[in-house]
């Protein structure tokens, strides 16, 4: 059963593990199957590519950003600019967004 992902394409994150610990960047891709996050400039590997002269792909030696675990990553509040845990809160008009636990302001634009 998949859960509901606390971290949404566009947030701003934190890293809290890995060897780019304690860099931020924006998620990019979120993949609730397999619960990875892919976050710009973050967790950049090599990867060799096969050179494909019908499709015009040179070989070499590429660089690009792979995905990393979603409980590796932790959410920057916009209001107040720190890392925080999301909770859920539900407006009057019946609307849920995604409020900062430091400081209660609203994550998700309403």
């Amino acid at each position: 059963m998949l859960r509901k992902a606390k971290v949404k394409k566009k947030d701003k994150v934190l890293i809290l593990a890995g060897k780019d610990k304690g860099k931020t960047g924006i998620v990019l891709d979120v993949d609730l199957k397999k619960e990875r996050v892919l976050v710009e400039g973050i967790n950049y590997v090599k990867k060799h590519v096969r050179p494909n002269p019908g499709a015009g792909i040179q070989g070499g030696i590429e660089e690009m950003e792979a995905p990393i675990h979603i409980s590796n990553v932790m959410v920057i509040c916009p209001e107040c600019g720190k890392p925080t845990r999301v909770g859920r809160k539900e407006l009057k008009d019946g609307k849920r967004v995604r409020i900062c636990k430091k400081c209660n302001g609203m994550i998700d634009k309403a």
